[in-house]
């Protein structure tokens, strides 16, 4: 089965058809494959449209708004990035990447919540205290977790967009970065190792890794014996490369819709890039069950924060480090939006893209105005 004719294929297509049954899945992936399906389809519900020029009718259906559904994330994702504007300094970014041994895969498959918090803690503690360390500051980041390669692979890695320098210890000065250098990744390599390897040796000790003591101390040992590697990527000046770094970076999924080439006869194609050949892009196919079982692997655990801030744009005391990093960097403080009306999706369309969603698609000349609402056409989400 592929999708309907005349229709770019799309990842709701191939859960129709080849998502497990719903019982033999977890809370988490139920409830995504369930928003997936019914994500803008008559089983949402919502309002019916007609042109006030042509006459003719449109049916708007409403979104899911599941974070892992490929339909919902652009506009947010420009909501959120639009909101980071006013958190960024006249300094130059950089952006860092933490991976791990494939050996450590197995704490992160048995106990996804708890071992991704690890991840976080040892990746942004070994950051910033080797920048305190080499530099003697107090950095900015932003942390996103990323669980996929190109390929669907399992692959959880952390990507930081981190300040060029950052306050003294006292607040007092702020301190620059050599150009084109934050810290050295070999030493922030063998920091991370040490830490997250010290994390899970001590939720093995308590019994919570949820994997055999046994398996767990050999697997340990052997991401012991192995080279861990940080990126680091060319540093990014300015802070209309860095929003969009952040972008590109905070609000993907593992696979969004435009990736998808074809859906015939039990399989699936979509693009990706080899990394391991200068980002050449390719094809691959895959039986539509691997595919599926490949995608819903990167579903997160339900409320997980996947994207935070440490040092300067911490939550906790970030508006008050922010506003001395701009004191000392003599840069005045951005406009701050009006939130007290939250812009509608079609404003926010309309600006960003110059589409208005209004406009009769029909006749191109009338505005579509709502003469009836659709109710949900069944309970469509588990609790």
């Amino acid at each position: 089965m592929a999708a309907p004719q005349g229709r770019p294929v799309e990842l709701a297509d191939i859960f129709r058809v080849h998502a497990p049954p719903l019982e033999q899945l977890g809370r988490d992936r139920r409830r995504v494959v369930q928003d997936v399906i019914s994500c803008r389809t008559a089983v949402l519900g919502g309002h019916l449209q007609r042109c006030d020029h042509c006459g003719r009718e449109k049916p708007f259906y409403n979104s899911c708004r599941n974070r892992h559904c490929p339909k919902c994330q652009s506009l947010e994702q420009a909501r959120w990035v639009e909101a980071q504007a006013s958190h960024l300094l006249p300094v130059p970014y950089f952006h860092l990447v933490f991976t791990l041994p494939q050996a450590l895969h197995p704490f992160f498959l048995a106990q996804r919540r708890s071992s991704y918090a690890l991840l976080f803690q040892a990746a942004l503690e070994t950051l910033h205290q080797v920048c305190q360390r080499r530099l003697g500051i107090i950095p900015g980041t932003i942390a996103v977790l990323h669980t996929w390669s190109q390929t669907l692979t399992f692959h959880p890695h952390i990507h930081c967009i981190v300040t060029g320098g950052g306050l003294s210890p006292a607040r007092t000065r702020w301190i620059a970065a050599r150009p084109g250098f934050l810290v050295p990744v070999r030493i922030l390599s063998r920091v991370f190792r040490g830490k997250l390897l010290e994390h899970f040796d001590r939720v093995l000790t308590t019994r919570s890794a949820g994997i055999n003591c046994a398996l767990g101390r050999r697997l340990l040992r052997q991401a012991a014996a192995r080279s861990w590697v940080v990126y680091s990527k060319a540093p990014m000046a300015g802070p209309e490369q860095v929003l969009r770094y952040l972008g590109r970076y905070t609000h993907r999924i593992a696979l969004g819709n435009e990736r998808l080439v074809a859906f015939q006869d039990g399989h699936v194609t979509f693009r990706y890039r080899d990394r391991q050949r200068g980002n050449e892009r390719k094809l691959l196919t895959l039986a539509a069950p691997e595919f599926v079982r490949r995608f819903l692997l990167h579903v997160l655990p339900r409320r997980f924060v996947r994207v935070r801030h440490y040092g300067l744009l911490a939550n906790g005391c970030g508006k008050r480090l922010l506003a001395r990093a701009r004191q000392l960097l003599e840069a005045p403080a951005p406009s701050s939006p009006d939130r007290t009306v939250r812009e509608s999706w079609q404003s926010l369309l309309r600006r960003l893209t110059g589409v208005d969603p209004t406009r009769c698609p029909y006749c191109n000349v009338g505005i579509l105005q709502v003469v009836a609402f659709v109710r949900p056409s069944q309970q469509s989400r588990s609790p």
